[in-house]
């Protein structure tokens, strides 16, 4: 599909494209970059993105470095490459229109080397709030690999504009996943889904009504992945995805047709009439009116996203554990496996609204 420049394989879509495809084909509405997609790219052509991605209502979120930076280093030369390019970075982020970049930072684990990578971050930190950016810590080996040696991080540096960016894959490879995102996830202003490994569905879609759908209804389109915590927004979707929940666009009233000789048609304005508490019905009328709303009542109506399973790690315990903390913000789609990256990604925005779903209703 999308590929860095250099792969030796020519790209299915290009960049100026990427915004309005996740719109439309993924159903998701902010797109998130990282740097090698950039390589080449001039002020123009990152000027261009934001403009497609402005008109495809599809915005970019954040430009991300997957690169480590090595601010723990000794040599003055590593250390000024890692603060120029985590610079340039950010810069990047806000001329694409993102409100956060993201940099892996690499540190050994010792207070002192923890000092000097804060004052390596406080002056990119400052040209971050002057360009309304926030500057994510993503997770790494080492002391931005440990939750306390991050959050001490973060109050070393101080200012409202350095935050992290928790990863559920490496979450789970930490001694308690639950307890690292608990840490980190109310520093974050985006959290990483990653996935790598979805299979299943827990259980089959329930099957569409036979009614006629409108062309919305065949192609669901759901507007944004976000979470929903006491006081915080719900799951916006669109009329796509309200309307394959199961419920059926009402039928449009039918034309009255004019009436035989000697009776008076009933004109083609009036409603239909309701139906009179007081009518009265043939009891296999009656009948067929009860049992159709036993069934109404009786219905198990599913979810309007499948749940997939995730082998790698449960995703319903890291949804819920950056739930807990109070997290409203976006989860970063991320798939790190090796089947087909669009239905991947499908698979996983479906599976995290099934769990939103699910976590709003309770259950």
């Amino acid at each position: 599909m999308l590929l860095p420049p250099g792969r030796g394989k020519k790209p299915q879509l290009d960049l100026l494209d990427l915004p309005r495809y996740t719109r439309e084909v993924l159903g998701l509405s902010g797109v998130n970059l990282t740097t090698d997609l950039l390589a080449g790219a001039d002020r123009a052509r990152l000027e261009g993105v934001r403009e497609r991605a402005d008109r495809a209502g599809c915005a970019c979120l954040l430009l991300f470095e997957p690169e480590v930076q090595n601010f723990g280093s000794s040599n003055q030369t590593t250390l000024a490459n890692a603060a120029n390019r985590t610079r340039k970075v950010v810069e990047a982020a806000q001329i694409l229109g993102c409100s956060a970049a993201a940099v892996k930072v690499q540190a050994p684990d010792s207070d002192d080397t923890l000092k000097s990578v804060a004052d390596a971050l406080k002056p990119i930190v400052a040209r971050a709030e002057k360009l309304d950016i926030n500057l994510l810590i993503s997770p790494v080996e080492g002391a931005a690999g440990k939750p306390d040696r991050v959050t001490e991080l973060l109050k070393k540096v101080g200012g409202f504009r350095i935050g992290t960016y928790p990863d559920f894959e490496t979450a789970s490879k930490s001694a308690d996943a639950v307890q690292y995102l608990h840490r980190l996830t109310p520093y974050a202003t985006a959290v990483c889904a990653a996935t790598i490994a979805l299979t299943g569905p827990d259980e089959d879609p329930k099957p569409p009504p036979r009614a006629k759908k409108s062309k919305a209804a065949r192609s669901p389109v759901v507007d944004e992945v976000e979470l929903e915590t006491p006081g915080a927004k719900k799951v916006k979707k669109g009329k796509g995805a309200k309307e394959a929940s199961g419920a059926a666009p009402a039928p449009e009233p039918a034309p009255a047709k004019g009436g035989k000789k000697g009776k008076a048609a009933v004109p083609a304005t009036e409603p239909e009439p309701v139906l009179d508490d007081e009518a009265d019905l043939t009891d296999e009328e009656s009948d067929e009116l009860e049992a159709l709303i036993e069934e109404a009542l009786s219905e198990d109506v599913k979810p309007a996203f499948v749940a997939y399973r995730h082998e790698p790690y449960d995703l319903r315990v890291m949804v819920d554990a950056v739930a807990a903390v109070g997290y409203d913000g976006p989860l970063v789609l991320d798939y790190r496996g090796t089947s087909d990256p669009v239905s991947s990604l499908i698979q996983t925005r479906d599976t995290l609204l099934a769990i939103i779903e699910a976590i709003r209703a309770g259950e």
